[in-house]
């Protein structure tokens, strides 16, 4: 027996030779584990009571054996340092290996090795005679044990080392190893704190400022573009190069006098202006005290007119006016306050990269009219900016948004102009004003393409698609990505196609948990159950359509009611539309915006369709259940419940779920006695507290109840019918005047009581307004409609009138009618018109409201039942 200085170890085992090492580390499988600060990975071994570990020098050889386990441990250790170690530094497998040292007991079928001292076990891993796969229990004592600290500590340690050598406090003239960066000639030398960075919105926008520098130099301006948005440091809990620069002399050591901010002069760019200020404020924020941080702004919008200049004895020449606008509250203003806005030519720029390289010479030129220097005003700043970046600071950011959108509501109702930042002589704003201006209106954008309207359920990229197909009103199906180049065109849609393309997919997916209601028709594979429809085919392959139920869900008729947006003098999509019934709750909604997120389920649709019988029989609402399948075989079973199936196979389909289940007699009169759908856990309840949608004044409003959406929306449902029987009623009234006033004149005319030749226009007018002729009852009912649209701050107006004058009665339907309308077949023509348009009349303005909403509801129902049957079918012959 061996001993040292007297004391002599007790081994009767690996296990007891191990205690020496680790106390009570050893898995039942022979495998025990032990963290290594200092010599890297060490391993200690045993093939069949043979030492695989070479003598004076843990760790070395060992062999196969010693992989197969440690390969096991470095997997799981790497999934849950990743989990704690989220945007760090990646961890690869020999780094976690260098944190172990691991203990190994193996038997091993006729094991190999590589020579006499049998230090290293070759033979493969097949070969071994029987598996060994790492319990439950030692990985979770693995992972409690330190080893995942010791990781994390050390990644910490990469990561602080890494910065320091990017971000050294030595300046250098010459800096490299950072790609994509153009540094100042003059950076890191004694003229370095008048250098500016220009940060840019990706490599496009650096081509401008680099073509911008053309004129201004590259002596005291870098450029270095950014990869996307920031993240938000806000939260982050490894804070870093936490220095003070109080004081101005301290901004010498900087390689940057300043940092110019570069991006698109949209909802988006300020968002990464305000994640660049997040970022320096929370690591820096004795910068922001000093004119540190600059912004570069462009023209958001310009418009060109030409003008017509003639002088005396002069040929005459055409002036160019121009105007730019750098924010969208500016543009609208001047489009309320101009009257004759559209003769004007509006070029929209999406992006840095729209302008052109003579128009970035020109920006750069004008350098101090585009510079917008950031001013800390004390307190409230710092305020401003933690009130939008910081998650503990969630409620009063909603509360913030909800004041905003309420002011909105408040100037659009009393016609007050919007606020906004950057006017013509504008040279320098408060972090505070640009957070309360112009960052906001991105938080609210943002809420806007993530959450959907409360009437009709569609996200504003949704609603242009709508609005394109039912202006298309396509006869025959449409590739989706041709239909996506529609949409951009004709909804002036300005992001990206490709999300434009993932749109259309998913309003026209129908396989279960995706649409209960398809707007759009799915040509092809648009996606599975299986994978939550990311398996559909490219939109070059895919066709699509409008469906049936569509048209009977987003009536016509009822355009001429809704409010249409304009874009650049384009008319686009309404403000929402307004089906008979609510998608929103048809269809469902989810989305995730500032301050905000929505959640809302699928419901039945003819639950909902007899939810509004009984609303409009003056009933209330009956309760709508919600439940959401989910499968769990207990195949395994766990240490506290027994397995409870023996096996299961599954026959799914990409429509259907099917699943076969063997178990035992004693197992399933068990199960029925409680209740399969209870022991399988087939059905779980689904809470509803993230009801969040816009109402139709555009304001972001909490729903506590499926019956609050739902009595919302059948109130302004019902006041939309009223308005559309107005409608109906003025516009019927109007045909059936101009076809009454158009047969008389060719009765009183072939009875000789009006006489039209060799007349002049003049006298044959007052002849007719003598004898009580109305002036064109269609035309002058239009044009109130557009009156009455201007006054409540409506529609634009596309067109006007050809009345034949800008004045007076227009009879140009009466004496424009062909001269074979006097023959005897046209005239009982035109009357029998003139009878089916005053019955129509009579029959509609008996009906109430309710009635026609009703009769809306049948012809859906109708189509809705075909619909269905003809899916079961396709089920049952699948």
């Amino acid at each position: 027996m061996l001993g040292f200085s007297g004391w002599t170890p007790k081994v009767n085992g690996f296990r007891s030779y191990v205690d020496l090492y680790v106390k009570d580390k050893l898995d039942e499988t022979g495998v025990a584990l032990k963290v290594v600060n200092e010599y890297g990975f060490q391993q200690i071994s045993f093939v069949n009571s043979i030492a695989t570990t070479k003598v004076r020098q843990p760790g070395l050889k060992g062999g196969r054996h010693i992989d197969y386990v440690v390969d096991q441990i470095v997997a799981k250790l790497i999934e849950v340092v990743k989990k704690k170690n989220k945007a760090g530094v990646t961890v690869k497998p020999f780094q976690v290996k260098n944190h172990i040292w691991v203990f190994v007991n193996a038997l091993i079928e006729n094991p190999s090795f590589d020579s006499q001292t049998k230090e290293n076990m070759t033979l493969q891993t097949k070969s071994f005679g029987s598996k060994c796969p790492l319990s439950d229990k030692f990985i979770r004592a693995a992972t409690n044990c330190g080893i995942v600290e010791s990781i994390l500590n050390w990644v910490k340690f990469k990561a602080q080392t890494q910065l320091n050598k990017k971000c050294s406090s030595v300046k250098h003239s010459k800096i490299k190893g950072i790609p994509k960066l153009d540094d100042a000639n003059d950076a890191g030398g004694k003229h370095s704190s008048e250098c500016t960075l220009i940060l840019t919105e990706g490599d496009s926008a650096k081509s401008l400022a680099v073509s911008g520098l053309g004129v201004i130099g590259r002596d005291r301006y870098g450029v270095f573009p950014l990869r996307g948005k920031i993240l938000n440091v806000r939260e982050a809990t490894h804070k870093q190069y936490k220095k003070s620069y109080d004081d101005p002399e301290s901004l010498r050591s900087l390689r940057y006098g300043k940092i110019m901010i570069m991006t698109d002069q949209d909802q988006d760019g300020s968002h990464i202006k305000g994640l660049l200020i997040n970022f320096f404020h929370h690591n820096w924020p004795s910068l922001l005290k000093h004119t540190f941080l600059e912004e570069f702004i462009t023209a958001h919008r310009q418009v060109f007119q030409e003008v017509l200049v003639v002088g005396l004895g002069q040929q005459a020449t055409k002036n160019k006016q121009e105007m730019a606008f750098y924010s969208i509250p500016e543009f609208e203003e001047w489009k309320k306050h101009t009257e004759n806005y559209k003769s004007w030519h509006i070029k929209y720029y999406k992006g840095l990269g729209t302008s052109t390289s003579k128009e970035a010479k020109e920006y750069f030129a004008e350098m101090e009219k585009h510079r917008i220097t950031f001013r800390y005003s004390g307190a409230e700043d710092d305020a401003a900016i933690t009130l939008a970046f910081s998650k503990k600071k969630t409620d009063d950011r909603k509360e913030w948004l909800t004041n905003f959108m309420e002011d909105r509501r408040q100037r659009r109702m009393h016609g007050l102009p919007e606020q906004y930042l950057y006017g013509s002589q504008a040279r320098h704003l408060s972090y505070n004003d640009f957070i309360n201006k112009e960052l906001i209106l991105f938080s609210n954008s943002d809420n806007e393409r993530s959450i959907p309207s409360l009437v009709d359920g569609l996200k504003p990229g949704q609603r242009k698609v709508l609005f394109t197909c039912l202006k298309r009103n396509d006869k025959r199906e449409v590739k989706v990505a041709q239909l996506a180049g529609s949409v951009a065109e004709m909804s002036a849609y300005h992001h990206g196609e490709q999300a434009l393309m993932m749109t259309i997919v998913n309003l026209a997916q129908n396989f279960v948990g995706s649409n209960n209601l398809n707007i759009l028709q799915p040509l092809g594979q648009f996606g599975t159950r299986i994978n939550g429809g990311k398996d559909a085919a490219s939109p070059r392959y895919i066709f699509t359509m409008l469906s049936p139920l569509a048209k009977l869900l987003f009536p016509v008729v009822d355009s001429n009611l809704l409010k249409f947006l304009y874009d650049d003098n384009q008319k686009v999509e309404p403000e929402w539309y307004i089906p008979i019934i609510p998608m929103v709750l048809v269809n469902g909604a989810e989305g995730i915006g500032t301050g905000w997120a929505c959640k809302i389920p699928n419901y039945d649709v003819r639950e909902i369709v007899n939810n509004i019988y009984r609303m409009l029989n003056h009933q209330d609402p009956l309760q709508m259940a919600y439940k959401e399948s989910v499968l769990e075989p207990m195949l395994q079973g766990s240490d506290k419940t027994p397995a409870l199936i023996n096996d299961y196979k599954e026959y799914h389909t990409d429509t259907t779920v099917k699943f076969l289940v063997r178990m035992s007699e004693e197992k399933l009169a068990q199960a029925e006695s409680v209740g399969l759908h209870k022991v399988f856990k087939l059905q779980s309840s689904l809470t509803c507290n993230s009801m969040v949608l816009f109402d139709h004044m555009g304001c972001m409003k909490r729903y506590e109840s499926v019956q609050d959406i739902l009595k919302e929306f059948f109130e302004l449902r019902l006041h939309y019918y009223k308005l559309r029987k107005d409608w109906l009623v003025g516009s019927l009234g109007a045909e059936a005047a101009k076809l009454s006033n158009q047969a008389r004149f060719v009765l009183e005319k072939i009875e000789g009581k009006v006489s039209i030749e060799n007349k002049s226009k003049r006298e044959l007018i007052r002849m007719l307004v003598q004898k009580g002729f109305e002036s064109d009852p269609v035309a002058a009912w239009t044009k109130a409609q557009e009156k009455a649209l201007e006054e409540d701050g409506g529609n634009e107006s596309d067109t006007s009138l050809d009345s034949g004058s800008t004045s007076g009665p227009n009879f140009n339907y009466i004496l424009n009618m062909p001269l074979w309308c006097l023959t005897k077949e046209r005239v009982e023509e035109l009357l029998k018109q003139r009878d089916l348009k005053r019955g129509e009349l009579n029959e509609l303005q008996r009906k109430s409201p309710e009635d026609l909403w009703k009769e809306d509801l049948a012809v859906f129902v109708e189509e809705l039942e075909v619909h269905l049957l003809l899916a079961a079918n396709e089920l049952l012959c699948q």
